[in-house]
């Protein structure tokens, strides 16, 4: 009988292909159409970052998830919701410099953006059958890719940002001139704050922190119940991350047009 193979042993090399793909189909697409992707909406975001203006509209109190929220002296007023216990930081300084880096450490680090950007913009792998352009291949067991492991830490951060745009999206439901108001902008915010709830609730982490250690399911009928339900919505949570990434760009661009005057925020009530 042969012996287990102890898991303590060093994983083996990777696969050698001698020809450039034993594929026939169009593999490179998908990469290549991720890769693109990424790109473009992470560029628009940093230009974005750095732009400080036209993400506030004071009207209709509309704030872009972008800069929410807003912490340093050098907010426009009425953006800072929170108190702005930053100074007046130098304009090579984002605004967002401790929102930003929560939001990226939190979608870098999730477990499909990594499948993403591994294939897409790392090339490790790029696809089944494909040749492997890296030499050596050491995982996610040394730095820097060891940091991709802090995923469930950024994941608490960023549901408390959550929180916070969720309060964003019910003030713009009530506009500067009083009462309750609605208008495309707030309709907006409500269903981006609405898919950043899927993608956030459908993570990977999300689901193993509710019931992931859990012996005894019969022991805990409510998280249980909750498990499931998170269960089901993490098969979509590839859906979910491009579409409330795609969302969060949108809105960011339709309060900036509102916000610099090249349209009018259509109005449906007050």
């Amino acid at each position: 009988m042969p012996h287990p193979v102890a898991t303590t042993d060093a994983p083996a090399p990777r696969a050698q292909i001698q020809a450039r793909t034993l594929r026939t189909d169009r593999w490179w697409l998908s990469p290549l159409v991720q890769a693109g992707a990424l790109t473009v909406l992470l560029g628009y975001v940093v230009v974005r970052l750095f732009m400080r203006e036209y993400y506030w509209v004071d009207q209709f109190n509309y704030l872009t998830p972008l800069y929410s929220p807003c912490l340093s002296e050098a907010c426009t007023p009425g953006s800072a919701h929170f108190g702005t216990f930053l100074p007046d930081l130098p304009v090579w300084i984002p605004l967002p410099i401790i929102v930003f880096p929560i939001l990226l450490g939190f979608r870098a680090t999730c477990y499909y953006y990594r499948k993403a950007t591994y294939r897409s913009l790392l090339l490790s792998p790029q696809a089944c059958a494909v040749r492997e352009p890296h030499r050596r291949y050491s995982g996610e067991s040394r730095f820097p890719l060891v940091l991709m492991n802090s995923h469930r830490y950024f994941f608490y951060a960023a549901s408390a940002l959550l929180l916070i745009n969720t309060y964003d999206a019910v003030q713009a439901f009530f506009p500067r001139s009083g009462g309750f108001g609605i208008g495309l902008g707030s309709i907006i915010l409500l269903a981006n704050v609405g898919l950043l709830w899927a993608y956030t609730l459908s993570c990977h982490a999300c689901r193993h922190i509710l019931g992931g250690r859990l012996r005894h399911f019969s022991k805990h009928p409510i998280r249980y119940r909750l498990w499931s339900l998170l269960s089901r919505i993490n098969g979509k949570h590839m859906q979910f991350a491009w579409i409330s990434l795609v969302s969060v760009t949108l809105t960011d661009v339709y309060i900036m047009a509102v916000s610099a005057g090249w349209i009018s925020d259509l109005r449906l009530f007050n």
